[in-house]
């Protein structure tokens, strides 16, 4: 009885959660021209349209171009911050380290106006360059954070090793500490990848004439039903399933004995 009722909430569940994707890819494969029941398909036409769509593809090259260099960035940031904070006595480090994740706990709108207002203020244009900064500032706590848990003492005594036989701080960092860690920065690049990939709030007010896959979305739906958006909707939750599965792997691998 308790299994089966075990199983039937975890079905609810699930069900809950992924039932609105499932009808969005569904009907991303609709044949006709509107999006709702009943079902005419298989059908790869809006798949095609969104491909051919200049608009669209522009906005996907951005989005992608965006996640890939601003993880790249919020990774290394966050693996020097993270290594800063293990191997040096800082002055008030607990609440520097409060300070830097602090933006986990803030709301994306409140972060993006803030940028906004700060950018007008210095004169810098809206772009994809201040949405990258904007998408660095909510990924850095996030890459820090899952790199300061793997840091342990056993990694500080190889590194001291290192040192004694001779080793350049440089050569500890990037031929010692960097290995060592590699599982938490693929996981934190990858995991803020797919933080990036589909974020809109702070691309849609820190991006102007180039924008990103998520505020063209928006611009779609605008206009009201769009069979488009699903077929776009569906490569976005896409791209982020192969990004969380990565993720996965990386970080929760199971070692062989």
């Amino acid at each position: 009885m308790v299994r089966s009722l075990s199983i039937l909430y975890a079905t609810l569940l699930y069900g809950f959660i992924f039932l609105p994707v499932a009808v969005l890819v569904l009907f991303s494969f609709q044949g006709t021209l509107f999006p709702i029941p009943p079902f005419n398909g298989p059908s790869l036409r809006w798949y095609a349209a969104v491909l051919s769509d200049a608009r669209l593809t522009a906005g996907l090259v951005n989005s992608i171009a965006v996640a890939v260099i601003t993880s790249a960035i919020a990774t290394l940031l966050g693996f020097l911050s993270a290594w800063g904070f293990a191997r040096f006595p800082l002055p008030a480090s607990g609440l520097l380290r409060g300070l830097i994740t602090l933006p986990l706990m803030v709301s994306y709108l409140i972060i993006g106006m803030g940028l906004l207002i700060f950018f007008n203020w210095i004169g810098l244009p809206k772009s994809l360059i201040t949405a990258g900064i904007g998408h660095v500032v909510i990924n850095l706590p996030l890459c820090f954070a899952i790199i300061y848990a793997q840091m342990g003492d056993h990694q500080a005594n190889i590194e001291r090793a290192a040192r004694d036989l001779g080793a350049a701080e440089w050569q500890v960092l990037t031929l010692i500490t960097a290995p060592m860690l590699w599982p938490a920065l693929f996981a934190a690049f990858f995991l803020s990848m797919t933080f990036s990939w589909d974020e809109f709030v702070i691309s849609f007010l820190l991006t102007r004439f180039e924008t990103t896959l998520p505020v063209e979305i928006w611009n779609l739906l605008r206009a009201g039903l769009n069979p488009k958006t699903n077929a776009v909707g569906a490569l976005v939750f896409g791209v982020s399933i192969v990004l969380a599965i990565i993720f996965e792997l990386v970080a929760f691998r199971k070692r062989s004995p």
